[in-house]
């Protein structure tokens, strides 16, 4: 089966060869620009540190996909390895903002394999609507 040649990565001035887009070192940031939860799901960060806290004490600080334990604040001061809330069903996909059982909280490996893998299909499905 016949494979495009590879082309220059689509940062200015980079003289990396990729199969298409950006090379690893240039890949764009998800939620460049919308890093607060006002900017992304329209509610107040009071609001949302309100659902982490809700969805922890349900969950029992576990990663609902890979089961690991958050680790207790005395034991991760500046909070590095604390579990994230997540959207199980991502918003764009149909899922609910503020649905509890739409959130919980994940482990930073699982959120960054799931993340990726929402953002393959999200490009899978704009290719396809083009």
């Amino acid at each position: 089966m016949p494979t495009r040649p590879p082309t220059r990565c689509a940062h200015p001035g980079c003289p990396a060869l990729v199969p298409r887009g950006r090379c690893e070192d240039h890949q764009r940031t998800p939620w460049a620009g919308r890093d607060d939860k006002a900017g992304r799901y329209g509610i107040s960060s009071g609001r949302w540190r309100t659902l982490k806290r809700i969805v922890t004490n349900r969950d029992h600080g576990c990663c609902y996909r890979c089961g690991t334990e958050q680790p207790e604040p005395e034991d991760d001061p500046d909070g590095e390895h604390q579990h994230e809330l997540d959207h199980i069903t991502p918003i764009s996909e149909g899922g609910a903002v503020e649905d509890l059982d739409n959130l919980g909280l994940i482990c930073q490996p699982c959120h960054l394999i799931k993340s990726k893998a929402e953002a393959a299909r999200a490009n899978r499905a704009r290719r396809k609507a083009r």
